[in-house]
């Protein structure tokens, strides 16, 4: 049985993705050590798993919703996304997949001219289709309810028509062997499709993709041209990219 604070606790990581220990302990104006212990007993029954100064909603199986996606590390995506823009000439073509971060590439793209932009993610063709300077390809599928991307086989067919200059991708987690993980295999198999058919792929994932995990295997960040994140505080992820040419920007570092 959970305690009163420990449910509210627990609302508080479903609707924001996480929590933080000293946060908490000032709002309901308890020790850390009560809070930690609150946290530990949430995550024996593995509603919660633990992460520096706080935990995050345990999500091995299943994802966080989507809003609160949104919310989580919001400020660290503006700047991956404005980082991945800059990467990314005028007339270029290329494709977006679904997630929050790149959506926030797609927001930092939108002054950019002459783009062809490839998606199955129907926010960022909502949130592209009324700039004249850009051209928005929508691919063809099941549409989830969930996030309003596109997935399933003809999705994957539809991609697989082209063959574009850029591609932003996000995951799920990122694991420390460098593999980037979904939870949902009829998006990876769309993600897969992109990879496979874009001349340079971006991966943008912030820094709490390391603090998860997914069921699901996209593939392996020696697939990727450039990775884009606030910070990689992994040293097997540092390495991985050395040693496979992957260019590693960390938006912090600026």
């Amino acid at each position: 049985m959970l305690s009163e604070r420990q449910m509210q606790i627990l609302e508080t990581a479903k609707r924001s993705g996480r929590v933080q220990v000293e946060d908490l302990s000032q709002r309901y104006e308890v020790s850390v050590q009560t809070i930690r212990k609150d946290l530990n007993d949430l995550c024996d029954q593995r509603l919660l798993s633990r992460v520096h100064g706080g935990a995050v909603l345990s999500s091995g199986v299943e994802n966080v919703g989507y809003d609160a996606r949104r919310a989580i590390a919001s400020t660290e995506k503006a700047a991956i996304g404005r980082a991945v823009a800059d990467l990314i000439p005028d007339r270029a073509s290329l494709f977006v997949n679904i997630g929050t971060t790149t959506e926030a590439a797609a927001q930092a793209l939108l002054r950019h001219a002459g783009l062809m932009v490839i998606t199955n993610n129907i926010n960022v063709a909502t949130a592209m289709r009324p700039y004249p300077e850009i051209e928005v390809v929508i691919a063809g599928g099941v549409v989830r309810r969930s996030d309003g991307g596109i997935v399933g086989e003809a999705a994957v067919d539809f991609i697989r028509q082209f063959r574009v200059d850029f591609a932003v991708i996000g995951a799920s987690a990122i694991d420390a062997d460098g593999s980037l993980l979904d939870y949902d295999y009829r998006e990876v198999r769309v993600a897969q499709a992109i990879i496979s058919n874009a001349r340079h792929v971006i991966l943008a994932a912030d820094a709490t993709k390391f603090e998860r995990s997914a069921p699901v295997r996209i593939g392996h960040l020696s697939q990727i041209d450039t990775f884009v994140t606030d910070r990689c505080p992994l040293p097997s992820i540092r390495t991985v990219c050395a040693e496979k040419s992957v260019t590693l920007i960390e938006t912090e570092a600026h």
